[in-house]
């Protein structure tokens, strides 16, 4: 067919926004669920004081001694041991880096805000610890399809194995759906997509198989999109504690593309208020590649599209923990034309507000808050845009409303 595609494959999926999981969400395969133990002192400390030691020693005895030959052994064994258990906790603390497509997504978060017009409102009841069903009613004037109105049914039905999911549209007689296993134990994940409509132009049928180790993630994908197969495989890697390396290529047979991307991303803690980041680690001080987001921390990705020419830099700062984040993306292309945005976030005790600024001047803004303090509580929502390059403005509220 004549299907033009992007720069990267983009699928169907059925998720609200209004949906939260009702087990908690697989982790992928290898994950550590416990914080890494702090590194012991470094050997060279243990080498000054034990050298320290003995000279005090040889000096009180008048030259050295047997005992002070046995202290010395002693010594050397402490040092060693304390080298051996530094080497193998160096590699033990060394996180998981999860699923190469998620390797940007805390940044996208912030620059991308789901704004919409319109009067938008979705139903949740929870059928059953396992099962919840979703309403979801969209009545506006810029929706994608050119509709002004739009209704869909979602389920989802989720145990510790996995996760199943249908989104139906009646007036476009769509039906998407996403199966979630766990396979082999727990050591990989298998999933599937597949997408239906009346006249077939958009059928799709994908299946993929998530693995990974203690430090990799890895997937292989095959199916048919655009009247043609499409295979594709990534692989992400932790180097060290704060630095992550990873690559992707898909071919797509309906337009003969080959697309690739390679992906280095490195986390690190920022300077703050001392008493903000006891406050973040509980007084200790001390702290991992998976607890970024509970302190002060900045998190840097870079990733190359040579297929075309695309560069994308992406930046977060976590300000204060479970308060204020900030987030800046840039994406420059052969062309010399490049866009910028900049996000932000805040989040209050039973509110949220979040707005991006990108280089053309466009401001999107939304803020939620929540009707009442017990879990589950009905939200609010309000979005709007402004486009001063278009002279363009356009409003949204929306009501979420969980069982």
């Amino acid at each position: 067919m004549g299907t033009n595609f992007s720069k990267s494959a983009t699928f169907v999926t059925c998720e609200a926004a209004a949906v939260p999981p009702p087990p908690p969400p697989l982790l992928p395969p290898g994950t550590n669920l416990q914080a890494p133990p702090p590194p012991p002192p470094p050997p060279g400390a243990a080498v000054d004081a034990a050298t320290t030691t003995n000279a005090t020693d040889v000096t009180a005895s008048g030259g050295g001694g047997k005992q002070n030959e046995r202290e010395d052994s002693a010594s050397s064994n402490t040092i060693a041991n304390t080298t051996q258990n530094t080497e193998s906790s160096s590699s033990s603390s060394i996180p998981n880096p999860g699923p190469y497509e998620a390797a940007t997504i805390a940044c996208k978060r912030l620059t991308n805000i789901d704004t919409h017009s319109g009067f938008k409102c979705d139903i949740q009841k929870q059928l059953s610890p396992y099962m919840v069903a979703i309403h979801s009613f969209h009545l506006g004037t810029s929706l994608p399809d050119g509709r002004n109105k739009a209704y869909m049914f979602i389920t989802q039905v989720a145990d510790e194995e996995g996760l199943f999911m249908t989104n139906v549209d009646p007036e476009k007689k769509t039906v998407n759906g996403r199966v979630h296993r766990s396979l082999l134990g727990g050591l990989a994940m298998g999933k599937v997509q597949c997408s239906v409509s009346p006249d077939g132009s958009n059928d799709q049928l994908l299946g993929e198989l998530d693995f990974g180790g203690m430090t990799w993630t890895g997937n292989f994908k095959y199916g048919s999109m655009g009247g043609g197969p499409i295979v594709g495989m990534n692989y992400y890697q932790s180097v060290t504690r704060r630095l992550a390396m990873g690559g992707e290529g898909m071919y797509i047979a309906a337009n003969g593309n080959m697309l690739s991307s390679y992906t280095v991303k490195y986390e690190c803690d920022a300077p703050s208020d001392p008493s903000v980041a006891a406050s973040a680690t509980g007084g200790s001080g001390s702290g991992s590649g998976n607890d970024l987001e509970e302190k002060p921390s900045s998190w840097f990705c870079a990733q190359l599209h040579p297929a075309q020419g695309m560069l994308n830099l992406n930046y977060k700062r976590v300000v204060t923990p479970r308060r204020v984040a900030l987030a800046a993306e840039l994406q420059m292309a052969p062309t010399l034309e490049s866009q910028v945005v900049f996000g932000a976030e805040f989040q209050l005790s039973r509110s949220k507000f979040a707005m991006t600024v990108d280089g053309s001047g466009k401001i999107q803004s939304q803020l939620e808050s929540a009707l009442g303090m017990a879990m589950g509580s009905p939200k609010l929502n309000f979005s709007a845009d402004v486009d001063f390059a278009k002279d363009a403005m356009t409003f949204g509220y929306g009501l979420n409303i969980g069982g």
